[in-house]
């Protein structure tokens, strides 16, 4: 079999990435603050199942922390709106 090299650009590969990372905040943030309407003055609770369903849904199955979790929870309760950073 012959032997064939790969190149790869770093810095082109490390956009992208950085580009995907930021489409899914963006739609977490989207759609986290779709539920605001109707959890609003609702229980914690009753809250943060949805948050972690939502979270789940856009992260490809992956989980939040509970400090995070319990955060956005206190916003979509109080009526205001949450933001997913990227670091």
């Amino acid at each position: 079999m012959a032997k064939s090299k790969l190149k790869v650009d770093d810095r082109a590969l490390k956009k992208m990435v950085q580009q995907g990372v930021k489409k899914m905040a963006d739609d977490l943030t989207r759609a986290l603050n779709g539920l605001t309407a109707r959890y609003q003055g609702k229980p914690l609770e009753e809250i943060k199942p949805q948050i972690q369903r939502v979270w789940a849904k856009h992260s490809g199955g992956g989980s939040i922390t509970d400090p995070e979790l319990t955060q956005f929870a206190e916003q979509i309760q109080a009526g205001g709106r949450v933001t997913v950073r990227t670091k």
